[in-house]
Protein backbone atom coordinates (compact mmCIF):
# COMPACT_ATOMS: atom_id res chain seq x y z
CA UNK A 1 0.00 0.00 0.00
CA UNK A 2 1.78 3.33 -0.95
CA UNK A 3 1.89 6.25 1.29
CA UNK A 4 2.25 9.90 1.04
CA UNK A 5 4.79 11.42 3.09
CA UNK A 6 5.75 15.56 3.48
CA UNK A 7 9.30 16.07 4.02
CA UNK A 8 11.52 19.53 3.58
CA UNK A 9 14.90 19.55 2.47
CA UNK A 10 17.37 22.42 2.95
CA UNK A 11 20.34 23.10 0.24
CA UNK A 12 22.23 26.15 -0.37
CA UNK A 13 22.68 26.87 -4.62
CA UNK A 14 25.05 29.87 -5.74
CA UNK A 15 22.97 32.25 -7.64
CA UNK A 16 24.18 33.21 -11.28
CA UNK A 17 25.84 36.38 -9.93
CA UNK A 18 27.82 34.72 -7.15
CA UNK A 19 30.00 32.27 -9.68
CA UNK A 20 30.61 35.16 -11.58
CA UNK A 21 31.67 36.98 -8.88
CA UNK A 22 33.97 33.57 -8.10
CA UNK A 23 35.22 33.43 -11.41
CA UNK A 24 36.42 36.49 -11.68
CA UNK A 25 38.02 36.48 -8.82
CA UNK A 26 40.26 33.29 -9.45
CA UNK A 27 41.28 35.07 -12.71
CA UNK A 28 44.73 37.74 -11.91
CA UNK A 29 45.15 41.01 -13.67
CA UNK A 30 46.96 39.44 -16.87
CA UNK A 31 43.26 37.92 -18.19
CA UNK A 32 41.08 40.27 -16.48
CA UNK A 33 41.25 42.62 -19.48
CA UNK A 34 40.30 39.68 -21.83
CA UNK A 35 37.28 38.58 -19.65
CA UNK A 36 35.71 42.03 -19.80
CA UNK A 37 36.46 42.50 -24.04
CA UNK A 38 34.70 38.97 -24.18
CA UNK A 39 31.55 40.75 -22.20
CA UNK A 40 31.95 43.65 -24.00
CA UNK A 41 30.83 41.88 -27.43
CA UNK A 42 28.33 39.46 -25.90
CA UNK A 43 26.80 42.48 -23.95
CA UNK A 44 25.35 45.48 -26.03
CA UNK A 45 24.39 47.21 -22.76
CA UNK A 46 27.57 47.34 -21.24
CA UNK A 47 30.24 49.81 -23.21
CA UNK A 48 33.59 51.88 -22.08
CA UNK A 49 33.16 54.55 -20.74
CA UNK A 50 35.47 57.72 -18.68
CA UNK A 51 35.55 56.35 -15.43
CA UNK A 52 33.44 59.14 -12.98
CA UNK A 53 34.72 58.90 -9.10
CA UNK A 54 31.99 58.55 -6.33
CA UNK A 55 31.52 56.48 -3.31
CA UNK A 56 31.45 52.36 -3.32
CA UNK A 57 28.14 52.58 -2.06
CA UNK A 58 26.65 54.26 -5.52
CA UNK A 59 26.70 50.94 -6.76
CA UNK A 60 23.02 49.74 -6.64
CA UNK A 61 22.82 46.29 -5.63
CA UNK A 62 19.16 46.41 -4.42
CA UNK A 63 17.18 46.23 -8.26
CA UNK A 64 18.48 42.59 -8.73
CA UNK A 65 15.42 41.19 -8.45
CA UNK A 66 12.28 41.95 -10.29
CA UNK A 67 8.72 40.26 -10.72
CA UNK A 68 9.44 36.78 -12.05
CA UNK A 69 5.74 37.05 -14.04
CA UNK A 70 7.66 39.97 -16.06
CA UNK A 71 10.71 38.07 -16.15
CA UNK A 72 8.54 35.23 -18.17
CA UNK A 73 5.71 37.18 -19.98
CA UNK A 74 7.38 37.38 -22.81
CA UNK A 75 6.65 33.53 -23.12
CA UNK A 76 3.16 33.85 -23.21
CA UNK A 77 0.60 35.15 -26.02
CA UNK A 78 -2.06 36.30 -23.89
CA UNK A 79 -1.36 38.87 -21.61
CA UNK A 80 -3.65 39.87 -18.92
CA UNK A 81 -4.75 42.79 -17.92
CA UNK A 82 -4.22 42.96 -14.68
CA UNK A 83 -0.60 42.58 -15.60
CA UNK A 84 -0.39 45.10 -18.05
CA UNK A 85 -1.68 47.80 -15.93
CA UNK A 86 1.27 47.21 -13.64
CA UNK A 87 4.01 47.45 -15.71
CA UNK A 88 4.84 50.74 -14.60
CA UNK A 89 5.94 49.10 -11.25
CA UNK A 90 7.71 46.62 -12.81
CA UNK A 91 10.09 48.45 -14.33
CA UNK A 92 12.01 51.05 -12.32
CA UNK A 93 13.01 53.59 -14.83
CA UNK A 94 15.18 55.36 -12.33
CA UNK A 95 17.24 52.58 -12.03
CA UNK A 96 19.03 52.51 -15.33
CA UNK A 97 18.35 56.33 -16.37
CA UNK A 98 20.82 57.17 -13.92
CA UNK A 99 24.21 58.35 -15.79
CA UNK A 100 26.25 58.70 -12.48
CA UNK A 101 26.34 54.92 -12.40
CA UNK A 102 29.99 54.47 -10.51
CA UNK A 103 32.43 52.99 -11.95
CA UNK A 104 34.53 49.60 -10.86
CA UNK A 105 37.48 51.29 -10.83
CA UNK A 106 38.78 52.55 -6.69
CA UNK A 107 41.00 55.41 -5.39
CA UNK A 108 43.42 52.69 -4.88
CA UNK A 109 43.83 51.27 -8.30
CA UNK A 110 47.48 52.37 -9.60
CA UNK A 111 49.29 52.75 -12.71
CA UNK A 112 46.61 55.63 -13.75
CA UNK A 113 46.60 58.00 -17.12
CA UNK A 114 49.22 60.37 -15.85
CA UNK A 115 52.05 57.48 -15.87
CA UNK A 116 54.31 57.40 -18.66
CA UNK A 117 53.68 54.10 -20.67
CA UNK A 118 56.93 52.59 -21.45
CA UNK A 119 57.88 49.87 -24.03
CA UNK A 120 59.27 46.83 -23.40
CA UNK A 121 62.28 45.97 -25.85
CA UNK A 122 62.37 42.68 -27.91
CA UNK A 123 65.24 41.27 -29.38
CA UNK A 124 65.29 39.98 -33.12
CA UNK A 125 67.55 37.45 -32.82
CA UNK A 126 67.21 34.41 -35.14
CA UNK A 127 65.89 31.28 -33.49
CA UNK A 128 67.72 28.08 -33.06
CA UNK A 129 65.92 26.44 -36.31
CA UNK A 130 66.82 29.21 -38.35
CA UNK A 131 70.81 29.31 -37.28
CA UNK A 132 71.13 25.66 -37.83
CA UNK A 133 69.18 26.06 -41.21
CA UNK A 134 71.37 28.74 -42.47
CA UNK A 135 74.38 26.71 -41.61
CA UNK A 136 73.07 23.53 -43.15
CA UNK A 137 73.07 25.66 -46.90
CA UNK A 138 76.29 26.66 -46.55
CA UNK A 139 77.39 22.61 -46.83
CA UNK A 140 77.71 20.75 -49.96
CA UNK A 141 74.71 18.08 -49.74
CA UNK A 142 73.23 16.38 -51.97
CA UNK A 143 69.24 16.63 -52.10
CA UNK A 144 68.73 13.30 -50.74
CA UNK A 145 70.91 14.83 -47.64
CA UNK A 146 69.13 18.07 -47.59
CA UNK A 147 65.56 17.03 -47.01
CA UNK A 148 67.31 14.08 -44.00
CA UNK A 149 69.20 17.48 -42.14
CA UNK A 150 66.12 19.69 -43.01
CA UNK A 151 64.09 17.14 -40.98
CA UNK A 152 66.59 16.43 -38.55
CA UNK A 153 66.87 20.54 -37.59
CA UNK A 154 62.78 20.33 -37.55
CA UNK A 155 63.24 17.36 -34.88
CA UNK A 156 65.66 19.52 -32.27
CA UNK A 157 64.73 20.64 -29.69
CA UNK A 158 64.47 24.26 -28.12
CA UNK A 159 67.28 23.35 -25.38
CA UNK A 160 69.25 21.87 -29.01
CA UNK A 161 68.62 17.70 -28.37
CA UNK A 162 67.17 15.61 -30.87
CA UNK A 163 65.17 12.92 -28.63
CA UNK A 164 62.89 11.38 -31.31
CA UNK A 165 64.87 8.26 -32.42
CA UNK A 166 65.96 8.32 -35.80
CA UNK A 167 64.26 5.15 -36.76
CA UNK A 168 61.10 7.04 -36.10
CA UNK A 169 62.44 10.10 -38.30
CA UNK A 170 62.95 7.19 -41.08
CA UNK A 171 59.60 6.23 -40.50
CA UNK A 172 58.38 10.28 -40.69
CA UNK A 173 60.51 10.66 -43.65
CA UNK A 174 58.72 7.58 -45.37
CA UNK A 175 54.66 8.95 -44.25
CA UNK A 176 55.37 12.45 -44.86
CA UNK A 177 57.68 13.04 -47.45
CA UNK A 178 57.30 9.36 -49.76
CA UNK A 179 61.16 9.42 -48.89
CA UNK A 180 62.82 6.06 -48.60
CA UNK A 181 66.20 6.05 -46.52
CA UNK A 182 67.71 3.96 -43.48
CA UNK A 183 69.34 4.73 -40.25
CA UNK A 184 72.92 5.13 -41.08
CA UNK A 185 72.06 7.23 -43.73
CA UNK A 186 70.47 9.71 -41.37
CA UNK A 187 72.71 9.44 -38.71
CA UNK A 188 75.89 10.60 -41.46
CA UNK A 189 73.86 14.11 -41.70
CA UNK A 190 73.38 14.23 -37.94
CA UNK A 191 77.30 13.70 -37.41
CA UNK A 192 77.57 17.10 -39.74
CA UNK A 193 74.81 18.83 -37.97
CA UNK A 194 76.96 18.42 -34.90
CA UNK A 195 79.55 20.22 -36.19
CA UNK A 196 77.15 23.09 -35.97
CA UNK A 197 77.04 26.27 -33.68
CA UNK A 198 76.45 26.23 -30.72
CA UNK A 199 78.32 23.06 -29.57
CA UNK A 200 76.39 20.21 -28.70
CA UNK A 201 73.37 20.75 -30.95
CA UNK A 202 72.11 18.05 -32.19
CA UNK A 203 72.91 15.59 -29.36
CA UNK A 204 70.72 12.63 -28.56
CA UNK A 205 71.17 12.67 -24.89
CA UNK A 206 73.47 14.61 -22.00
CA UNK A 207 76.45 12.26 -22.41
CA UNK A 208 76.68 12.85 -26.19
CA UNK A 209 76.12 16.57 -26.13
CA UNK A 210 79.35 17.09 -23.30
CA UNK A 211 81.60 14.50 -25.64
CA UNK A 212 80.87 17.10 -28.60
CA UNK A 213 81.64 20.06 -26.95
CA UNK A 214 85.59 18.44 -25.36
CA UNK A 215 86.04 16.80 -28.67
CA UNK A 216 85.87 21.03 -29.98
CA UNK A 217 88.10 22.07 -27.72
CA UNK A 218 91.97 22.09 -28.10
CA UNK A 219 93.63 23.30 -24.88
CA UNK A 220 95.21 21.28 -22.01
CA UNK A 221 94.97 18.64 -24.47
CA UNK A 222 95.99 16.42 -21.70
CA UNK A 223 93.54 17.47 -19.47
CA UNK A 224 90.90 17.15 -22.26
CA UNK A 225 92.00 13.57 -23.18
CA UNK A 226 91.01 12.44 -19.65
CA UNK A 227 87.98 14.22 -19.22
CA UNK A 228 86.49 12.79 -22.43
CA UNK A 229 87.62 9.63 -21.57
CA UNK A 230 85.37 10.14 -17.84
CA UNK A 231 82.54 10.98 -19.94
CA UNK A 232 82.97 8.01 -21.95
CA UNK A 233 83.69 5.60 -20.04
CA UNK A 234 82.78 6.51 -16.55
CA UNK A 235 79.95 9.16 -16.76
CA UNK A 236 77.28 7.23 -14.29
CA UNK A 237 80.27 7.42 -11.86
CA UNK A 238 80.73 10.88 -12.67
CA UNK A 239 76.83 11.89 -12.47
CA UNK A 240 76.91 10.23 -9.02
CA UNK A 241 79.38 12.24 -8.12
CA UNK A 242 81.70 9.53 -7.19
CA UNK A 243 84.45 11.12 -7.31
CA UNK A 244 87.15 9.37 -5.26
CA UNK A 245 86.55 6.01 -6.94
CA UNK A 246 87.13 7.74 -10.81
CA UNK A 247 90.32 9.80 -9.49
CA UNK A 248 91.88 6.48 -8.11
CA UNK A 249 91.15 4.58 -11.90
CA UNK A 250 92.58 7.42 -13.53
CA UNK A 251 95.56 7.49 -11.31
CA UNK A 252 95.79 11.57 -10.82
CA UNK A 253 96.62 13.77 -8.38
CA UNK A 254 94.16 16.64 -6.88
CA UNK A 255 94.84 19.46 -8.63
CA UNK A 256 94.70 17.66 -11.94
CA UNK A 257 91.57 15.88 -10.87
CA UNK A 258 90.41 19.41 -9.69
CA UNK A 259 91.13 20.71 -13.21
CA UNK A 260 89.62 18.38 -14.95
CA UNK A 261 86.16 18.11 -13.14
CA UNK A 262 86.21 22.19 -13.81
CA UNK A 263 86.32 21.93 -17.40
CA UNK A 264 83.33 19.28 -17.68
CA UNK A 265 81.11 20.90 -14.79
CA UNK A 266 81.84 24.49 -16.94
CA UNK A 267 80.04 23.17 -20.52
CA UNK A 268 76.49 23.64 -21.95
CA UNK A 269 74.26 21.08 -20.64
CA UNK A 270 71.43 23.29 -22.89
CA UNK A 271 73.34 24.13 -25.89
CA UNK A 272 69.91 25.78 -27.80
CA UNK A 273 68.86 27.10 -24.64
CA UNK A 274 70.89 30.65 -25.42
CA UNK A 275 69.33 30.96 -28.72
CA UNK A 276 65.93 31.13 -27.36
CA UNK A 277 64.54 28.34 -29.73
CA UNK A 278 60.97 29.42 -30.66
CA UNK A 279 59.71 30.17 -27.45
CA UNK A 280 58.15 33.62 -26.73
CA UNK A 281 58.90 35.68 -23.99
CA UNK A 282 56.25 36.12 -21.60
CA UNK A 283 56.26 38.56 -18.96
CA UNK A 284 54.10 38.37 -15.82
CA UNK A 285 51.46 41.29 -15.17
CA UNK A 286 51.50 42.20 -11.12
CA UNK A 287 47.79 42.51 -9.57
CA UNK A 288 49.42 44.49 -6.71
CA UNK A 289 51.95 47.37 -6.58
CA UNK A 290 53.73 48.11 -3.41
CA UNK A 291 55.67 51.39 -3.19
CA UNK A 292 57.71 52.83 0.05
CA UNK A 293 57.09 56.04 0.32
CA UNK A 294 60.00 57.52 2.95
CA UNK A 295 58.92 54.61 5.42
CA UNK A 296 55.27 54.24 4.56
CA UNK A 297 54.26 51.30 2.26
CA UNK A 298 51.11 52.30 -0.13
CA UNK A 299 49.15 49.43 -1.77
CA UNK A 300 47.67 50.06 -5.01
CA UNK A 301 45.88 47.49 -7.21
CA UNK A 302 47.34 46.99 -10.68
CA UNK A 303 44.09 48.35 -13.13
CA UNK A 304 45.89 49.91 -15.90
CA UNK A 305 44.94 47.62 -18.90
CA UNK A 306 41.26 47.09 -17.40
CA UNK A 307 39.15 49.73 -19.24
CA UNK A 308 36.23 51.25 -17.56
CA UNK A 309 33.16 50.08 -18.03
CA UNK A 310 29.41 51.76 -17.74
CA UNK A 311 25.21 51.24 -18.65
CA UNK A 312 24.68 51.89 -22.25
CA UNK A 313 22.67 55.44 -22.77
CA UNK A 314 21.14 53.91 -26.04
CA UNK A 315 19.54 51.13 -23.91
CA UNK A 316 18.43 53.74 -20.95
CA UNK A 317 16.66 55.45 -23.89
CA UNK A 318 15.10 52.60 -25.17
CA UNK A 319 13.35 52.44 -21.77
CA UNK A 320 12.23 56.27 -21.62
CA UNK A 321 10.57 55.19 -25.31
CA UNK A 322 8.70 52.45 -23.79
CA UNK A 323 7.92 54.87 -20.95
CA UNK A 324 5.96 56.97 -23.35
CA UNK A 325 4.80 54.45 -25.30
CA UNK A 326 2.15 52.36 -25.36
CA UNK A 327 2.26 49.86 -23.00
CA UNK A 328 -0.05 47.01 -24.23
CA UNK A 329 1.58 46.38 -27.72
CA UNK A 330 2.75 43.17 -27.07
CA UNK A 331 5.84 43.48 -29.52
CA UNK A 332 7.07 46.54 -27.22
CA UNK A 333 6.93 44.05 -23.81
CA UNK A 334 8.69 41.40 -25.64
CA UNK A 335 11.74 44.05 -26.52
CA UNK A 336 11.47 45.71 -23.23
CA UNK A 337 12.16 42.45 -21.27
CA UNK A 338 15.14 41.62 -23.75
CA UNK A 339 16.28 45.24 -23.16
CA UNK A 340 15.91 44.80 -19.17
CA UNK A 341 18.06 41.04 -19.30
CA UNK A 342 20.92 43.09 -21.05
CA UNK A 343 20.77 46.01 -18.44
CA UNK A 344 20.96 43.08 -15.65
CA UNK A 345 23.20 41.66 -16.96
CA UNK A 346 25.75 44.61 -17.24
CA UNK A 347 24.99 45.77 -13.93
CA UNK A 348 25.65 42.55 -12.48
CA UNK A 349 28.82 42.49 -14.09
CA UNK A 350 29.81 45.99 -13.45
CA UNK A 351 29.14 45.24 -9.51
CA UNK A 352 31.01 41.69 -9.94
CA UNK A 353 34.18 43.63 -11.42
CA UNK A 354 34.17 46.46 -8.04
CA UNK A 355 32.89 43.60 -5.78
CA UNK A 356 36.23 42.06 -7.10
CA UNK A 357 38.78 44.76 -7.07
CA UNK A 358 37.15 45.21 -3.16
CA UNK A 359 37.75 41.62 -2.19
CA UNK A 360 41.23 41.54 -3.59
CA UNK A 361 42.03 44.80 -2.18
CA UNK A 362 41.24 44.12 1.30
CA UNK A 363 42.95 40.26 1.13
CA UNK A 364 46.12 42.13 0.49
CA UNK A 365 45.38 45.09 2.93
CA UNK A 366 45.34 42.40 6.23
CA UNK A 367 48.14 40.29 4.29
CA UNK A 368 50.63 43.49 4.54
CA UNK A 369 49.23 44.45 8.05
CA UNK A 370 50.44 40.61 9.35
CA UNK A 371 53.77 40.67 7.09
CA UNK A 372 54.32 44.52 7.74
CA UNK A 373 58.20 44.20 8.25
CA UNK A 374 58.81 41.83 5.70
CA UNK A 375 57.53 43.95 2.87
CA UNK A 376 59.08 47.10 4.75
CA UNK A 377 63.18 45.34 4.69
CA UNK A 378 62.52 42.35 2.11
CA UNK A 379 64.39 39.96 4.86
CA UNK A 380 62.76 36.36 4.88
CA UNK A 381 63.47 35.97 8.52
CA UNK A 382 60.88 38.71 9.26
CA UNK A 383 58.14 36.38 7.83
CA UNK A 384 55.67 35.77 10.53
CA UNK A 385 53.35 32.08 10.29
CA UNK A 386 50.49 33.00 8.83
CA UNK A 387 47.77 30.64 6.98
CA UNK A 388 44.43 31.30 4.80
CA UNK A 389 42.38 31.15 7.94
CA UNK A 390 44.39 33.51 9.44
CA UNK A 391 43.24 36.21 6.69
CA UNK A 392 39.79 35.08 5.92
CA UNK A 393 39.31 35.44 9.92
CA UNK A 394 40.74 39.19 9.52
CA UNK A 395 38.55 40.04 6.49
CA UNK A 396 35.43 38.42 7.85
CA UNK A 397 35.21 35.93 4.10
CA UNK A 398 34.98 32.37 4.03
CA UNK A 399 38.81 30.57 3.78
CA UNK A 400 38.09 29.59 -0.41
CA UNK A 401 37.88 32.78 -1.11
CA UNK A 402 40.98 34.05 0.46
CA UNK A 403 42.10 30.97 -1.09
CA UNK A 404 40.96 31.78 -4.94
CA UNK A 405 42.94 35.21 -4.16
CA UNK A 406 46.18 33.91 -3.26
CA UNK A 407 46.26 31.18 -5.97
CA UNK A 408 46.63 33.10 -8.68
CA UNK A 409 47.82 36.65 -7.66
CA UNK A 410 51.74 38.24 -7.51
CA UNK A 411 52.36 41.39 -6.12
CA UNK A 412 55.38 44.00 -7.37
CA UNK A 413 57.57 44.94 -5.02
CA UNK A 414 60.89 47.16 -4.19
CA UNK A 415 62.14 43.57 -3.79
CA UNK A 416 61.13 41.66 -6.41
CA UNK A 417 57.96 40.39 -7.75
CA UNK A 418 56.39 37.70 -5.42
CA UNK A 419 53.20 35.37 -5.74
CA UNK A 420 50.51 36.03 -2.92
CA UNK A 421 51.14 32.15 -1.70
CA UNK A 422 54.76 32.97 -0.73
CA UNK A 423 53.50 34.89 2.46
CA UNK A 424 51.40 32.17 3.69
CA UNK A 425 53.58 29.36 5.93
CA UNK A 426 53.41 27.36 8.99
CA UNK A 427 54.51 27.75 11.84
CA UNK A 428 57.37 26.28 14.16
CA UNK A 429 57.69 26.93 17.95
CA UNK A 430 61.28 27.60 19.21
CA UNK A 431 62.66 26.75 22.45
CA UNK A 432 61.86 30.22 23.72
CA UNK A 433 58.62 29.75 22.67
CA UNK A 434 58.24 31.99 19.95
CA UNK A 435 56.15 31.09 16.41
CA UNK A 436 58.73 31.22 13.37
CA UNK A 437 57.81 31.08 9.88
CA UNK A 438 58.63 28.23 8.13
CA UNK A 439 60.49 30.31 5.59
CA UNK A 440 62.96 31.70 8.42
CA UNK A 441 64.27 28.12 8.97
CA UNK A 442 64.43 27.19 5.16
CA UNK A 443 66.29 30.15 5.00
CA UNK A 444 68.56 28.97 7.66
CA UNK A 445 68.69 25.96 5.97
CA UNK A 446 70.06 27.42 2.71
CA UNK A 447 72.67 29.49 4.50
CA UNK A 448 73.87 26.62 6.33
CA UNK A 449 74.47 24.88 3.52
CA UNK A 450 75.84 27.62 1.71
CA UNK A 451 78.98 28.02 4.52
CA UNK A 452 79.14 24.11 4.51
CA UNK A 453 82.72 22.71 3.49
CA UNK A 454 81.71 20.98 -0.18
CA UNK A 455 84.39 18.28 0.25
CA UNK A 456 82.38 16.98 3.46
CA UNK A 457 78.83 18.39 2.40
CA UNK A 458 76.37 18.41 5.45
CA UNK A 459 73.85 15.50 5.83
CA UNK A 460 69.96 16.15 7.02
CA UNK A 461 70.88 14.30 9.94
CA UNK A 462 73.97 17.16 10.81
CA UNK A 463 71.45 19.54 9.56
CA UNK A 464 68.93 18.77 11.59
CA UNK A 465 71.68 18.96 14.66
CA UNK A 466 72.70 22.27 14.12
CA UNK A 467 69.04 23.84 13.77
CA UNK A 468 67.98 22.25 17.19
CA UNK A 469 71.28 23.69 18.49
CA UNK A 470 69.80 26.88 17.81
CA UNK A 471 66.43 26.37 19.17
CA UNK A 472 64.72 25.13 16.09
CA UNK A 473 62.76 21.53 17.09
CA UNK A 474 62.55 20.03 14.10
CA UNK A 475 62.08 16.48 12.81
CA UNK A 476 64.86 15.07 10.26
CA UNK A 477 62.34 14.55 7.53
CA UNK A 478 60.81 18.04 7.62
CA UNK A 479 64.76 19.51 7.20
CA UNK A 480 64.84 16.87 4.16
CA UNK A 481 61.18 18.27 2.89
CA UNK A 482 62.31 21.73 3.20
CA UNK A 483 65.83 21.37 1.57
CA UNK A 484 63.79 19.49 -1.39
CA UNK A 485 61.24 22.51 -1.55
CA UNK A 486 64.09 24.63 -2.24
CA UNK A 487 65.74 22.01 -5.04
CA UNK A 488 68.87 21.68 -2.77
CA UNK A 489 70.12 17.79 -3.49
CA UNK A 490 71.45 15.41 -1.04
CA UNK A 491 74.65 15.69 0.60
CA UNK A 492 76.55 13.52 -1.83
CA UNK A 493 75.33 15.64 -5.10
CA UNK A 494 76.46 18.64 -3.30
CA UNK A 495 80.11 17.28 -2.91
CA UNK A 496 82.82 18.89 -4.57
CA UNK A 497 86.33 18.42 -5.30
Amino acid sequence: MQKLGLSFNLSQKLSPQQIQFIKLLQIPTAELEARIEEELEINPALEEGEFTEGPADEVDNNDDNFDEEYDNSSENDDYEDSKEDSYDEEIPLTDYLDEDYAGYKMQGDGNGNDEEDRDIPFTSDVTLSELLQNQLGFLKLSERETIIGEQLIGTIDNDGYIRRDLEAIANDLAFQQSFETDIDEIESVLFKIQTFEPAGVGARNLQECLLLQLKRRHDHQELLDIAIDIIEHSFEEFTKKHYEKIQKKYNIDDEQFKEVIDIITHLNPKPGGSEGGDVKSQYIIPDYILTNNNGKLELSLNSKNAPDLKISRAYMEMFETYDKSDKKDKKMREAVTFVKHKLDSAKWFIDAIYQRQLTLLRTMEAILKMQYDFFLEGDETKLKPMILKDIATVIDMDISTVSRVASSKTILTEFGLYPLKYFFSEGITTDSGEDVSSREVKQLIKEIIDKEEKQKPLSDDKLDEILREKGYNIARRTVAKYREQMGIPVARLRKEV
